[in-house]
């Protein structure tokens, strides 16, 4: 491999810049990342064509993209909780990470924060001029971390918290892509049998006087209806879709909706433990970080995702504010299990409530990972099953005729 030029920068924020020989881009961005370095450029020899004394001019960087993903916020609070820790201004830290993000929004929007907070405002009060790239999880977490001077801890909090929720979310959609593409497969392949296959067979049959038997004659006109009505019922299932999901959009719906998930049979009990997981996770990081109970509670409230369980929140959050128990509470709302409300009422009798919080989120995350691994272990051979039963149900009617054929010819 050829010799690698690097420029990257410190905790410090002081540029570094060294060779390394017989090893990947990849590699060697790992390795300076791994020693809390930002790494600036990168260029291998004989890449481009060079003048004596002069120094690399292309930057590494990451793919470029316009738009911020989780994956760009994960690596912008972990690099500015590492920047502040080492010492460095958060201005400073700032301009150093805005540098090299791969997100041309996010780098937009962290010099328009460099240039608000140099005019006077706090940092969280130039982050909630862009509500739709920071959550209310960031600004108020930022805003504890300024107000108890603990930034950078507060942001090493939230960028765990980032990274538990980013990882867990990877789990939910890998466990759910192999299902997703066995189902897709199934009914395309029924599909292509029924509207391409059946009616070939059917023409055949139409040249020879015989009676067809009854799954024969149910089969084609299965397959003539389907291919009569497949446009309209195409446009008709899409208008419908549109129509549930504006509905859905709206208050009302959104709440019926959610409702209906809450209550279905055996998956009712998996979007309820969603829904748990994610109060829980929030309640421990904004806890942990030293967010008082009430404010706590309501920051979760706006970023839980759920109008049932905003609702139930802001029912806890009024009963707190009374003086009642969170425990108690919680009790009363009948959406948590009893193992839910025991744990927080030990947490409150030994004033370690961040702690057992941090215990349901992960006995929550462990449920839905389990869960998702047995459905998808017996999603597989029920839809093989049915593949089956179903393929063998038009080999069967297809071939029968066939055999009458060969008969009435013997």
């Amino acid at each position: 491999m050829a010799k690698l030029f690097y420029v990257a920068r410190d905790k410090a924020g002081n540029k570094v810049s060294g060779t390394e020989e017989n090893i990947n881009q990849e590699e060697l961005v790992s390795r300076l990342q791994a020693k809390d370095l930002v790494v600036i450029k990168i260029i291998p020899e004989g890449s481009l064509e060079f003048r004596a004394g002069e120094k690399p001019l292309v930057r590494y960087v990451r793919r470029r993209h316009y738009k911020v993903s989780g994956n760009d916020l994960v690596l912008f609070c972990r690099q500015l909780a590492t920047l502040l820790s080492a010492g460095v201004a958060i201005l400073k830290s700032l301009d150093i990470i805005s540098e090299q993000v791969a997100s041309t929004k996010l780098q937009a929007i962290l010099k328009k924060l460099i240039k608000d907070m140099e005019q006077g405002l706090t940092f969280h009060e130039s982050m909630a001029k862009y509500p739709a790239v920071f959550s209310d999880l960031w600004i108020n977490l930022v805003e504890s971390g300024e107000a108890s001077g603990n930034l950078a801890v507060v942001l090493e909090r939230l960028s765990y918290y980032l990274e538990r929720e980013a990882e867990f979310k990877k789990k939910i959609i890998s466990s759910l892509i192999y299902p997703a593409i066995l189902l897709c497969a199934g009914l395309g392949a029924l599909l292509f049998l029924t509207v391409k296959i059946i009616p070939t067979f059917a023409d055949i049959f139409k040249g020879f006087n015989i009676t067809l038997p009854l799954i024969t004659r149910v089969l084609i006109a299965l397959s003539e209806g389907l291919r009569k009505f497949l446009l309209p019922g195409i446009g008709g299932m899409v208008c419908a879709f549109y129509m549930v999901r504006r509905y859905i959009r709206t208050k009302d719906g959104r709440k019926k909706y959610e409702s209906i998930k809450f209550n279905l049979p055996t998956f009712g009990d998996f979007f309820k433990a969603l829904t748990v997981e994610r109060f829980s996770s929030g309640m421990s990081t904004l806890l942990e970080s030293g967010v008082p109970i009430l404010y706590s509670l309501e920051i979760t409230e706006h970023s839980v995702g759920n109008l049932i369980m905003m609702d139930i929140i802001r029912e806890i959050k009024d009963n707190v504010r009374n003086g009642r128990p969170l425990s108690q509470t919680l009790e009363k709302s009948k959406f948590f299990e009893p193992m839910v409300v025991q744990m927080v009422s030990i947490g409150e009798e030994i004033g370690e409530l961040p702690d057992m919080f941090k215990r349901i989120n992960k006995f929550y995350q462990d449920y839905l990972e389990t869960f998702l691994a047995r459905f998808t272990s017996m999603f597989e051979p029920i839809m093989l099953i049915f593949m089956g039963g179903v393929i063998g149900i038009m080999v069967i009617g297809m071939f029968l005729p066939i055999f009458q054929i060969t008969q009435i010819s013997g």
